[in-house]
C-alpha cells in the first residue's frame, strides 16, 4: 500500500454537525465526511483491493466506496485528523494477513489426566446408584 498516494485520493466533505453547540452551531460545518473509492485507488494493488473488498464488504456501498464520518469535536480540523486516523487503522487492519493455524495434539499426560478424571466421576456416580437385588 502506497500510504501517501492513498491519502491523496481521499475526498472530504464538511457538513453541519448535530447536537449541542449554542448560537454558533448553525453557522459552522464541523462534521467531516471521508470518501474513499477502493476500486479506483491507484495506491493499492489488485490483491490489496480484493482483500479490502472481502474483509470490509459490509462497510462499503455498491460502488465500493468507503464512507467514514466524525463529529466528535467542534473543530473541523480535529475531526478531519480523527477520521483520517480511523481510516488508516481500518485499512491496515483489513490488509493484515492472518497467521495460519498449526494444528497441535494434546500431550499424553493431559489425555491421561482427563481420562483419570472421567473415571473418578464415573465411579462416584455409579456408587450413588441403588444396589442390584438380582
Amino acid at each position: 500500500m502506497d500510504k501517501e498516494r492513498v491519502l491523496s485520493e481521499l475526498k472530504f466533505k464538511a457538513l453541519r454537525s448535530s447536537g449541542p453547540g449554542g448560537q454558533h452551531v448553525n453557522k459552522v460545518s464541523s462534521k467531516v465526511e471521508l470518501l474513499f473509492d477502493v476500486g479506483a485507488s491507484a495506491g493499492l494493488t489488485d490483491m490489496e483491493k480484493e482483500r479490502i473488498l472481502k474483509k470490509m464488504g459490509g462497510r462499503l456501498n455498491k460502488q465500493h466506496l468507503l464512507l467514514l464520518q466524525c463529529d466528535e469535536t467542534r473543530s473541523q480540523h480535529k475531526n478531519k485528523e480523527i477520521v483520517v486516523k480511523r481510516f488508516l487503522e481500518l485499512i491496515t487492519k483489513a490488509l493484515q494477513v492472518a497467521k495460519k493455524r498449526k494444528p497441535t495434539k494434546p500431550s499424553k499426560s493431559s489425555v491421561e489426566k482427563r481420562l483419570n478424571a472421567k473415571k473418578i466421576v464415573s465411579r462416584k456416580k455409579s456408587s450413588r446408584k441403588p444396589p442390584d437385588l438380582d
